[in-house]
């Protein structure tokens, strides 16, 4: 297990590496866009809100086998850390699990809350075509006002040994932190472009765009992070087990050697009895 999680997570890791320019660029290009806007009245949804922060949706990527080490635990201890601050601001809370272990770990105590749960999502290997697909059913869920806000939660690849669990809000766009994070001329230098067609009807074409964007990095993300964990987890147990075994092998040995000595002592003492 440990060589096949390392096969794989050079491919994962390349693919997560190759995936953050796009995502990062994709960001700074709707934060600089929304910084050119004079108003944001007749901004689409996806942006603006609907003006309540009442409801949220959490998304809970986690994977679908065990055997890597705290990957999955990491994610379902957070999970309910943000669950009960959210509870206790007096927010309502449902989840929706991307992955069969974070919805094993969350379904005991707080399955009344989970709304929706999907399964061998990156099984094998983080797709575009899944990530578009629970964009879509994300944004007809915020059209029918089933949440006001939603944020995903998942592990962030640094390196094999490391991931970091990572909290992130999708919808609506968190445009008031990306634009404070900007410097000032980045923000200058974006807003100074004549823009055809008109800002708003940008945003309604780029912001599903960016939304399936960012679901799809939190996948390759979470991908590279299971392998890396995998691959870790099955190097330790692979360490631990042939210490065990050399610990049992000299026990065994001890043993024997103590039996075979009782048996030549049984043998001299008969011999010189008689």
């Amino acid at each position: 297990m440990k060589m096949v999680a390392a096969a794989k997570l050079r491919r994962a890791q390349a693919s997560a590496e190759e995936g953050r320019p796009y995502s990062h660029s994709m960001e700074r290009m709707l934060s600089g866009l929304i910084a050119s806007l004079p108003t944001l009245d007749t901004a689409p949804k996806l942006l603006s809100g609907y003006g309540a922060s009442q409801k949220h949706l959490l998304i809970v990527v986690t994977a679908d086998r065990g055997l890597c080490g705290g990957y999955n635990s990491n994610i379902a201890r957070e999970a309910k850390r943000q669950i009960a601050k959210l509870h206790k601001d007096g927010k309502e809370v449902k989840l929706f699990c991307i992955g069969r272990k974070g919805r094993d770990a969350l379904r005991r105590e707080y399955g009344r809350l989970i709304d929706d749960s999907l399964d061998n999502v990156t099984r094998s290997g983080a797709q575009f075509a899944p990530a578009r697909d629970i964009a879509r059913n994300l944004r007809n869920k915020y059209e029918a006002r089933e949440f006001d806000v939603c944020s995903l939660l998942y592990n962030t690849f640094k390196s094999a040994m490391t991931q970091v669990v990572t909290i992130k809000q999708i919808i609506p766009f968190p445009y008031t932190t990306l634009t404070t994070a900007m410097s000032p001329g980045e923000a200058i230098q974006s807003a100074a472009y004549d823009l055809e067609p008109e800002e708003d009807a940008l945003l309604e074409a780029l912001l599903p765009a960016n939304l399936a964007m960012q679901i799809f990095a939190a996948l390759l993300e979470s991908y590279a992070s299971e392998q890396g964990a995998r691959m870790t987890a099955m190097d330790s147990a692979t360490r631990n087990a042939g210490d065990m075994i050399n610990k049992l092998t000299l026990t065994y040995n001890r043993s024997r050697q103590a039996a075979i000595t009782k048996e030549l002592i049984e043998i001299i003492s008969g011999a010189e009895a008689v």
